[in-house]
């Protein structure tokens, strides 16, 4: 096969042939482009331990520390010219470095790789990432402390199988929530210490002979210490392994939240409105207000897991040290990092808004014989039953109930008694919800005071 004929089957993207199909595969600049602040800071703190250390001459590093700030500021400007040829942002500064102060450019790669490089440039992203994933998760989580003052002593019904259990208060399930997002941001909080770390120094793999100080440049760069090995500080790619395992379980809690915004907000439910700002019309049903934000946020679980497995994939055969299939490590963390924080910043905006509907939350908490429960501990504590004896009278009763079609407390003391002797006027003061919820006094539990008090815990731990 001849090269025309070569070429021709991949049409005209690598009309140039071979080098071109190299190029565009090797070339990581379309992406790695982003972890330029990133990429400047470890290149002046370097260079600055170079000048500390007598290694390189301190006027050319000064040259070369503004010759960055000049880089950086083009950047942001977006002024700079990126070159897919200089295959990515390491080369690329090196290149416009060069152009701006001459030879002395060359100087600021001593005693580095671009292997220790690149460690370091990712894990001060993913470290800025999981600052800002730990920054929305506290403001998500005052939101829903905000809903669940407002509602400690609202009824609602609580659910297991979708199906009403016993009552529960909103503030109650708004504070599951609260704990939910608090483990959360622990696993980032966790995630963040124990990747703080500076691989910068580590070279390629072996570390340099060079008299560096990496105790300087992990100080300057907000690291606790730097890397212990250096085989395992260009290899390791578990920093943003942990960020993704803590983002997926973080969006699977977000994904839970928004699949009950979404069923709430239904005309069967009715139990919250999402205003406008998170939600949409139809474009042919103009009675519809679709909880769209909810939905997609319900998907974006997909996006974020997916990043983890995909760099679990990546790394789960490599050999040390470093192997170019680490050049994959980036894209699916940029995109399930940018995902994170939108989702974090939606469903805030989300909670914030909606308004719950107390009236409507009253009236299912009542329903299904939410309150069943409450009558069986009452014959327990009362009447001195075996609590399977206890249990087997409140399901005749039910049954009685239901084939009525009224609710327990519709019951006659009379009707009690014909299944139940023991049954006494007192068990009317536990089966209303507003009594069952009072009653939940245990820690952790439903009844208001307990809710405030998780608030006021609450409210001191986020400061």
């Amino acid at each position: 096969m001849t090269e025309k004929s070569s070429n021709a089957m991949w049409g005209g993207r690598f009309a140039a042939g071979p080098d071109a199909i190299m190029e565009a595969i090797n070339a990581s600049i379309g992406f790695d482009r982003r972890l330029a602040a990133q990429d400047i800071q470890g290149s002046r703190a370097h260079a600055a331990m170079l000048a500390a250390t007598g290694i390189v001459d301190s006027r050319d590093v000064e040259a070369i520390r503004e010759g960055l700030l000049k880089i950086l500021s083009e950047i942001e400007a977006g002024t700079f010219a990126f070159s897919t040829a200089l295959e990515d942002i390491h080369m690329n500064v090196e290149a416009r470095l060069t152009d701006l102060i001459g030879p002395a450019a060359g100087r600021l790669h001593t005693a580095r790789s671009r292997n220790d490089q690149v460690a370091t440039d990712f894990k001060l992203w993913v470290r800025d990432q999981i600052d800002a994933a730990i920054a929305g998760l506290q403001a998500l989580t005052g939101a829903l402390l905000t809903q669940a003052e407002a509602g400690a002593d609202w009824v609602m019904p609580g659910f297991t199988h979708l199906q009403t259990a016993q009552p529960v208060t909103w503030g109650h399930h708004m504070m599951a929530y609260v704990e939910m997002f608090g483990r959360d941001t622990g696993r980032f909080r966790d995630a963040r210490a124990r990747m703080n770390e500076c691989p910068l120094g580590a070279a390629a793999l072996a570390g340099t002979s060079f008299p560096i100080d990496r105790h300087m440049t992990a100080a300057a760069l907000g690291f606790d210490r730097p890397s212990a090995n250096s085989l395992d500080a260009v290899s390791d790619r578990d920093f943003a392994l942990e960020f993704l395992a803590a983002a997926s379980i973080t969006a699977v809690h977000l994904s839970r939240l928004a699949e009950e915004l979404v069923i709430w907000s239904s005309a069967q439910f009715r139990f919250v409105a999402l205003s406008d700002r998170f939600s949409t019309g139809s474009s042919i049903m103009p009675q519809k207000k679709n909880p769209d934000a909810a939905e997609l946020l319900r998907a974006k679980i997909g996006r974020i897991l997916g990043a983890m497995v995909a760099l679990f994939t990546v790394m789960k055969g490599l050999p040390l040290a470093y192997s170019k299939d680490m050049q994959e490590d980036k894209e699916q963390v940029f995109d399930a990092a940018d995902t994170l924080i939108l989702s974090l910043a939606a469903m805030t905006g989300m909670v914030a808004d909606m308004t719950a509907n107390r009236d409507a939350l009253a009236r299912a908490a009542g329903s299904g014989f939410s309150t069943a429960t409450d009558l069986a501990d009452w014959l327990v504590r009362a009447a001195n039953l075996p609590f399977r004896e206890a249990h087997h009278a409140t399901g005749a009763l039910v049954k009685l109930a239901e084939g009525r079609g009224v609710d327990l407390p519709d019951l006659t003391l009379a009707d009690m008694q014909a299944v139940h002797p023991a049954i006494t006027e007192d068990v009317f003061s536990v089966l209303g919800v507003d009594n069952s919820v009072r009653s939940r006094t245990s820690y952790g539990g439903t009844a208001p005071d307990q809710v405030r008090a998780q608030v006021a815990r609450w409210r001191k731990v986020q400061g």
